[in-house]
């Protein structure tokens, strides 16, 4: 089975990002792993992209990256809310639609429902009492699965034959830390190369 996986996650948005790409690449190499990130250029691009905005060429280039990967490694980190980034969260729908193994990592220890909660009290308010059912400013359901973030995303990687990783201590600083990473990388190597430490 190829050793080819797409590092998904909002990671794209640091200032050094091209960097911790390569950083992050390094390690995925360690465990025998050949990473691509969203940044790095295609081979060869189809006819007709550089005609498009930028945005399209990255949507497109991405999507191709994952269909030419055997596996997705994504940092589900919440960002900007109480979930994880959306864009990530749709080459996680991506991948999975294409038949590809999914893994997921996050540093953030709180369960979905009480991110939600917290968000929804910052934003007009949360109606509740616990053990029941929770709602928000709006009047819609809180999702009360105790699953780190939506059930889709979660039921997406383990019917992938993937899995999640959550951080064993929630670290200092949840977007450099990267000890959930690195557990998630050895899962994909074991999963990827089974025969690899034979």
């Amino acid at each position: 089975m190829s050793n080819r996986v797409y590092l998904a996650g909002p990671d794209v948005f640091f200032r050094d990002a091209e960097a911790w790409s390569e950083h992050r690449k390094a390690i995925c190499a360690q465990h025998g792993l050949a990473a691509v990130s969203p940044l790095d250029p295609l081979t060869e691009e189809a006819a007709g992209w550089s005609d498009l905005p930028e945005w399209q060429r990255i949507a497109f280039r991405n999507e191709a990256h994952i269909r030419g990967s055997n596996a997705v490694i994504a940092n589900l980190t919440p960002f900007r809310g109480p979930s994880a980034d959306t864009g990530t969260v749709y080459e996680v729908g991506f991948a999975r639609a294409l038949g590809r193994m999914v893994f997921g990592y996050t540093n953030c220890a709180a369960p979905f429902t009480q991110r939600s909660l917290d968000y929804a009290r910052a934003h007009g308010g949360a109606i509740g009492s616990p053990g029941r059912i929770w709602r928000d400013g709006d009047g819609l359901l809180i999702e009360q699965f105790r699953r780190f973030d939506n059930l889709m995303i979660e039921g997406g990687l383990i019917g992938s034959g993937g899995t999640l990783v959550l951080p064993e201590n929630e670290p200092a600083d949840r977007w450099r830390d990267l000890g959930t990473f690195e557990r998630c990388v050895r899962l994909a190597a074991d999963a990827l190369l089974p025969h690899a430490s034979e």
